[in-house]
């Protein structure tokens, strides 16, 4: 099963980078339960994950996941990746900005039947923040002081 699990990891990283919603959202359970640290609620359902990846693909249009390390059990999976994508629409009620950025993540998986029941996101708001250019950079990059 960790094995299954592992290309299952793989399997939605593609489909998340395949911008084709349809595709997306065939990997969530029709009743899953999404936690984003960018989102104030847990999302419920299909056409909340739907609506979620609209709103990442709209702000990032060329929006990419590198899979960095993958950690896979008998029934959860947890990714680890980088995001990259150039800011050409609104996200958190934040205009474009047209600058490049990425941001490092991991979503832990819970699954059910081969599908995803329930998902916690967590990411670098802040590096994204500071991608487009809102928030300095925290340290001078010379850590050794």
């Amino acid at each position: 099963m960790t094995e299954d699990n592992k290309l299952f990891a793989v399997q939605i990283v593609e489909a998340w980078n395949s911008h084709d919603l349809d595709r997306v959202v065939a990997r969530y359970c029709t009743d899953c339960r999404v936690v984003d640290v960018a989102v104030p609620q847990p999302l419920v359902g299909r056409e909340a994950v739907r609506r979620m990846f609209e709103a990442y693909y709209h702000a990032f249009p060329d929006l990419r996941l590198t899979l960095t390390d993958v950690v896979a059990d008998t029934d959860q999976v947890a990714l680890f990746w980088v995001a990259h994508g150039t800011h050409q629409g609104a996200i958190m009620n934040i205009p474009a900005s047209g600058r490049a950025v990425s941001a490092r993540g991991v979503n832990h998986l819970k699954l059910r039947d081969g599908l995803v029941c329930e998902t916690t996101t967590i990411w670098d708001v802040a590096g994204m923040l500071r991608g487009i250019g809102l928030l300095p950079d925290l340290v001078d990059g010379d850590l050794s002081r």
